[in-house]
């Protein structure tokens, strides 16, 4: 008998928009619910928190630790089946790893880690065992990147030799972490983001969206970053050459002191036969140009898509489908492959179509080699 999918939380609390965003992400397909949490590192807050979540009292929990042990010694008919990590990135190996280490799955917030070492140990935990790993590069939900990567895969634009991808964004102009703006307080301290501020934040996205659409891997990069904002820490911009594994070259743009920029990640995509163009606030339209034939304008859930973007399609074409939506792609792929799972079966190949482990391990270097090519005189860094 089918049942929904149970799930736990790591943060999230009151205040958290994150947590928020994985929370309504989750419920949207109605195949999961959130049975239980560890919401805050203060015990109080997270007890608050499950109430405004409507959780029984014995559900909600003052750490991960407990949590995990607690559910793991509740009947399996009754325990969490998974466990969504939303905090701040020092707190993302933890209770990750503690989760596979007691047979939980994991989706968790990217970054993956704080650092490379603990990435390398959640990867040989994942890859020892029969669990899932999903990372929540949510851009990677939308059906018109779907249908950028099947068009790239099925050969449509030749051998990709170009890749432009940028992630501007202007609300960090000013030194705002200054005045306990919560979300640019952890992003900006080294101690709680690691080693980079705006290319861990928002260039990982980047990263990934460029290699997840074209099936490359960056093989080397040369990077050069800056923290404009006197005072701060970590980077606020960067700009990062790239070379992949295919001979293409590339540019990767990422900023959070744009003045004016809201999140307008785009993609840019040329191969020896044509190219194309996405942008994330304007997410139903991928724009595809040609050598011998005009311009196409291809729309969300409208004509002769491949299967992948069409399954990634909600609501009939025309109606907006966003952030949430491909966030809930990501939960709505896991639920089916868990489903898969309690009933004996093997995961349909599409639905196993999430960021997983490995592409947060990836992640992971990337901020490392970007860092060291900036500080280094060499510059060309090998990935």
């Amino acid at each position: 008998m089918k049942r929904k999918i149970r799930m736990g939380m790591v943060g999230g609390g009151r205040g958290a928009f994150i947590g928020a965003v994985h929370r309504m992400a989750a419920a949207l397909d109605g195949q999961i619910e959130l049975v239980c949490g560890a919401f805050s590192s203060d015990p109080e807050r997270s007890k608050a928190s499950g109430a405004d979540f409507y959780l029984p009292e014995d559900r909600v929990y003052p750490n991960y630790t407990e949590m995990i042990e607690k559910e793991k010694a509740l009947p399996e008919g009754e325990r969490m089946d998974f466990v969504s990590i939303v905090t701040p990135n020092h707190v993302h190996f933890g209770p990750a790893k503690m989760a596979l280490e007691n047979g939980f799955h994991v989706v968790c917030d990217k970054p993956v880690t704080f650092d490379i070492p603990e990435a390398e140990e959640l990867v040989y935990l994942v890859d020892q065992s029969d669990l899932l790993f999903a990372l929540t590069h949510n851009y990677t939900g939308y059906p018109m990147v779907k249908q950028a990567r099947a068009m790239v895969r099925n050969g449509d634009l030749g051998e990709i030799r170009k890749v432009i991808v940028e992630y501007p964004q202007g609300w960090l102009s000013t030194r705002i972490e200054a005045e306990d703006q919560k979300q640019a307080s952890w992003r900006t301290d080294p101690k709680r983001s690691g080693a980079a501020g705006a290319m861990g934040d928002i260039g990982t996205h980047a990263e990934n969206l460029a290699e997840y659409i074209t099936g490359l891997k960056i093989s080397q990069l040369c990077a050069d970053l800056t923290a404009f904002v006197p005072g701060r820490e970590l980077d606020d911009d960067g700009n990062v050459l790239l070379r992949f594994n295919n001979g293409a070259k590339g540019i990767l743009h990422a900023s959070q002191i744009a003045a004016g920029e809201e999140n307008d990640l785009n993609i840019r995509v040329y191969g020896e036969k044509g190219g194309l163009e996405w942008h994330q606030m304007e997410p139903n339209t991928l724009i595809t140009r040609w050598l011998d034939k005009p311009v196409q304008v291809l729309r969300t859930g409208v004509g002769d898509l491949y299967p992948e973007s069409l399954n990634a399609a909600r609501i009939p074409a025309g109606h907006p489908e966003g952030y949430l939506e491909a966030f809930a792609n990501i939960y709505r792929n896991v639920a089916a492959c868990l489903q898969a799972k309690l009933a004996g079966e093997k995961p349909d190949p599409m639905h196993l179509d999430f960021p997983t482990v490995h592409d947060g391990l990836r992640g992971m270097r990337f901020i490392e080699r970007v860092v060291a090519s900036s500080n280094s005189d060499q510059k060309w860094i090998s990935f």
